[in-house]
């Protein structure tokens, strides 16, 4: 009996972590990577914009050089960075694969 307490608390834990991750999950975007220059929000390195220019996505990456992207159509993949987006920026993407 008390481990089907355990087992079932368990669960219902697992199951809400799970639902707050959603939240910062994977994203897949697509758009033109250019090099972040000034902005009024100060974060990123990176920024991917749309076929028009618009600022999409502010990006970081440990694991992908985005300097090898610059000027170039790709798609992304990555996690949105929790906090984010502040003083009105984009939403903030660690970037973890580019195609």
């Amino acid at each position: 009996m008390k481990y089907s307490k355990f087992l079932l608390a368990f669960v219902i834990l697992l199951t809400v972590s799970c639902k707050k991750d959603t939240e910062f999950g994977v994203t897949n975007a697509s758009g033109v990577i250019k090099a972040q220059g000034f902005t009024t929000y100060q974060y990123g390195t990176h920024i991917l914009t749309d076929g028009a220019g618009n600022t999409i996505y502010a990006l970081r990456s440990s694991s992908v050089a985005l300097d090898n992207y610059i000027g170039k159509n790709v798609e992304i993949k990555g996690h949105k960075v929790k906090g984010y987006p502040v003083d009105g920026g984009p939403k903030y993407i660690d970037v973890s694969k580019v195609k």
